[in-house]
């Protein structure tokens, strides 16, 4: 049975940790034919050296706890090894003192199995092969995938 069977839009709204106070933004997710269209806008990226930032969904329902605890490990129903969990993004890019955008349309999941699981920005650039999350750096932003009308 599916989790959420109608959702067709759904949001996250992204606040910052500690580490990144002034993080804030918003991701959308909208249910296409080919799959999730996801929108990320953010600004307040700390400085990074590279300017990328890894993004996943994980499979907690809560940006809880010490450093985003609660949002548990990738949200990885088919027990695949990274880059290919479900959750795996592309990464965010820095522009213009701490601003990203990404439009990305992924077919690894739809809209109802990732309601109210968590979107990470993670300090660090997703080097895409390192098990289980890619050498991502720490989690320091967080949303709750949130189901809207």
């Amino acid at each position: 049975m599916e989790r959420f069977p109608y959702v067709r839009n759904a949001k996250a709204r992204i606040r910052g940790g500690e580490q990144a106070p002034m993080l804030r933004g918003e991701a959308t997710f909208s249910q296409q034919r080919e799959g999730v269209l996801i929108t990320v806008r953010v600004q307040g990226l700390p400085h990074s050296d590279t300017g990328f930032f890894a993004l996943h969904i994980h499979e907690g329902d809560s940006c809880g706890g010490k450093a985003f605890a609660e949002t548990g490990g990738h949200y990885n129903p088919g027990d695949d090894l990274h880059p290919m969990h479900a959750g795996d993004l592309p990464p965010l890019l820095s522009y213009h003192g701490g601003k990203a955008y990404l439009q990305v349309i992924t077919d690894r999941f739809r809209l109802h199995d990732i309601i109210n699981r968590t979107l990470v920005i993670h300090s660090g650039t997703d080097d895409f092969h390192t098990q289980p999350s890619g050498n991502a750096g720490e989690k320091i932003a967080c949303g709750v995938i949130r189901r809207i009308n």
